[in-house]
């Protein structure tokens, strides 16, 4: 992502929050990403360009490379949305020593334009129900303490596009870990993610989700795929 890796990496650099471990991996890049971000190297930690198994086998490679307490990924052409949200978040694990995960909202932004809102993802307190009414975190908007990865696992790379909605079902769902949501903005999403690229996609997504439900043991509520298209439309409201 050469046109927008340094908005990226720039927003992780000006968090006022300073006791930040900075990886970044790349699927061995063939544009100007990796010239890009080597502008910025002195302040990464850990920076990685090989070729991998997708967006997943690399998020397993950071997750396995971080030896801090609290971990969060943001996506390459994601940005955060202001300059204190990784300081909100370590307070409220300051606050709650027994709190495994937090989560916020999040806003998908015109391409080109990241001001420009399009869509809304606003979440809610987790609830027993929460995944059987079609709910579920924002993925870069959640942060998990380490233990919960080595506990329960890291992402299954086998799902090429529901491997995050599978790692927060295991941690929320079959697993309980105890969470917080923080009803803020936490990050700008650039719209055109695989999962809603096409209706291919689309529909792929949500075979993979039923999947995910079966292999953990867990059993899908017939209206789950109707409530997660009514959730996504009430996005755009």
């Amino acid at each position: 992502n050469e046109k927008t890796i340094e908005d990226a990496v720039r927003s992780v650099l000006s968090q006022s929050y300073q006791d930040i471990e900075y990886i970044i991996i790349d699927g061995k890049s063939s544009d100007r990403t990796n010239e890009k971000i080597k502008k910025y190297i002195s302040n990464i930690d850990i920076y990685i360009s090989e070729r991998d198994m997708g967006i997943y086998d690399a998020m397993n490679k950071g997750v396995n490379l971080a030896s801090g307490d609290i971990l969060g990924i943001l996506n390459s052409d994601d940005i955060y949305y202001d300059n204190e949200v990784i300081s909100d978040v370590v307070s409220e694990f300051k606050k709650n020593k027994d709190l495994n995960i937090v989560y916020g909202n999040l806003v998908y932004v015109e391409t080109e334009n990241t001001d420009k809102v399009i869509r809304k993802w606003r979440s809610k307190n987790y609830y027993s129900k929460f995944f059987e009414q079609g709910n579920v975190p924002p993925h870069p908007a959640l942060f998990v303490r380490r233990e919960v990865y080595n506990e329960c696992g890291l992402f299954n790379w086998n799902y090429k596009l529901a491997a995050d909605y599978d790692f927060m079902l295991r941690i929320f769902k079959k697993f309980g870990y105890s969470s917080k949501y923080v009803p803020r903005l936490m990050v700008k999403m650039r719209l055109g993610g695989a999962t809603n690229k096409s209706i291919k996609n689309i529909i792929k997504g949500n075979k993979e989700i039923i999947k995910s439900w079966k292999s953990n043991g867990l059993k899908a509520p017939l209206m789950l795929m109707p409530r997660r298209l009514f959730k996504r439309l009430i996005q755009f409201v």
